[in-house]
């Protein structure tokens, strides 16, 4: 039997259909923690797409297809009709930023959208005013914030944000919230993290390994609520995060959203290894000039984007398997703060491969990419595929959703398990999640059955 909780959702083992995922109605409400550039890209497209300006591009909930059945069925409906995802029409939203400026002055700060675009819409954009946000300059010394909260401790200060998301949960029927804040300094793992009251004892205490990222994921999971990292902090990925989401149904998956240069790596490293060729060495290097560049000019947060960059090679090329091809892999990754770029980054690759006989060869890849543009759609997916697993019995009670690891540098798995990098494996094990829980056929792409 399905394990009920107050919240009136419900987890069990096995396969959930159509009639165990609760209907999309009312409103869902997102709380953005940080109101830059990516977030007020995210806001500002919703609200152009649902005035009818401009088309979701980039965003698989809203313009990616589903097969279902054989080939010759022809069944290919957009995954929007085939599952049951909030509308856009119904997603409310609202924040918390270190900066007083209402979304409408952050996006016009953050020059990512035209000017002429931002005032078609300004007067939504406007209305949207973040909350005090819960910051420390130790975590993330190239910003100064201004908004901010403050409290005897940090388990007041996660008071509240509890009091921020129970107020807001008056005003709509489900709420999610998402990470679009900055990259804090490298924490590792430590004994404040191991339990609940090992952690609720640390905020009680001001432990220096308790970051702000960290705070709002305790207060998301006390509060029943999904949540989803867009930065590669240490925040859902701990012992303790684990436990509460099982506990109080709340959603998590990985972190450190998956927009360019990794995005990229993700595509090309499988396509290496599926052809077996060897690569002896991936220079990458990037230019950026947004906020997320000026904080990343810091070496303790460089260090942690690096961590999150640095592992996808390892994982996708399993180098103790093909140590021929993979073992002596020269990898670097630098990321160099150059404000006249703004939010149009530039990713460069060199990568060295090898082929028949070791001959080596060369591939040079220059991704001048739109930072905020690529991860606006990233939000807005993981937003509603969240939303739908804490509908969805046999998702919300499980915790961690590996199946959103297509939308990840740093994919959560569960614990001893390695995660899945390959962006194909990835496109496949969500389509396939969607499926299961819609009572369809999973696609394995055999191909026999068209032959018998």
């Amino acid at each position: 039997m399905p394990t009920a909780n107050p919240s009136g959702y419900s987890a069990n083992e096995g396969a959930a259909s159509a009639s165990q995922i609760q209907p999309a109605k009312g409103k869902l409400g997102v709380m953005v923690v940080g109101l830059g550039a990516v977030a007020t890209t995210l806001i500002a497209g919703v609200e152009a797409i649902r005035k009818g300006l401009a088309k979701p591009i980039g965003s698989l909930t809203q313009m990616g297809t589903i097969r279902l059945g054989k080939r010759t069925e022809g069944n290919t409906p957009l995954i929007k009709d085939f599952v049951p995802l909030a509308d856009l029409n119904d997603i409310v939203f609202t924040g918390w930023d270190i900066f007083d400026d209402n979304v409408y002055e952050a996006a016009a700060h953050a020059k990512v959208l035209d000017k002429e675009q931002l005032e078609q819409i300004r007067p939504y954009l406007e209305a949207i005013k973040p909350m005090p946000a819960v910051f420390d300059q130790y975590y993330v010394k190239r910003l100064n914030g201004t908004n901010i909260k403050t409290g005897k401790n940090k388990m007041d200060l996660a008071n509240q944000l509890r009091a921020d998301i129970q107020a807001f949960k008056k005003t709509v029927s489900r709420v999610v919230i998402i990470w679009c804040g900055s990259t804090e300094i490298f924490l590792e793992p430590s004994e404040v993290h191991d339990s609940i009251a090992a952690f609720e004892k640390g905020l009680e205490e001001d432990h220096i390994n308790i970051a702000p990222s960290m705070i709002y994921a305790y207060a998301a999971m006390k509060e029943g609520v999904p949540f989803a990292n867009g930065a590669p902090n240490l925040s859902v990925d701990l012992p303790f995060i684990q436990e509460l989401s099982k506990e109080n149904f709340a959603p998590i998956c990985g972190k450190d959203f998956k927009t360019g240069q990794t995005f990229i790596k993700t595509v090309l490293a499988p396509a290496f290894k599926a052809r077996m060729l060897g690569i002896a060495g991936w220079y990458s290097t990037n230019i950026l000039g947004n906020r997320d560049g000026e904080v990343l000019d810091d070496p303790e947060s460089f260090k942690t984007k690096e961590e999150s960059k640095l592992g996808v090679l390892d994982f996708i090329l399993q180098p103790e398997l093909y140590p021929d091809l993979y073992k002596d892999i020269y990898h670097k990754v630098r990321i160099n703060y150059y404000p006249p770029r703004g939010d149009n980054k530039e990713g460069w690759d060199n990568i060295d491969i090898f082929g028949w006989l070791g001959y080596p060869m060369q591939i040079k890849v220059d991704f001048l990419c739109r930072d905020s543009i690529l991860a606006a759609p990233i939000a807005l997916d993981l937003v509603l595929f969240l939303d739908l697993a804490k509908r969805t019995t046999g998702l919300c009670g499980i915790g961690i959703q590996e199946w959103l690891s297509f939308y990840f540098k740093s994919p959560m798995t569960a614990p001893g398990l390695y995660p899945e990098h390959d962006l194909f494996i990835q496109s496949m094990k969500l389509k396939n999640t969607l499926r299961h829980i819609m009572g369809e056929e999973l696609i394995t792409h055999l191909g026999l059955e068209y032959y018998d």
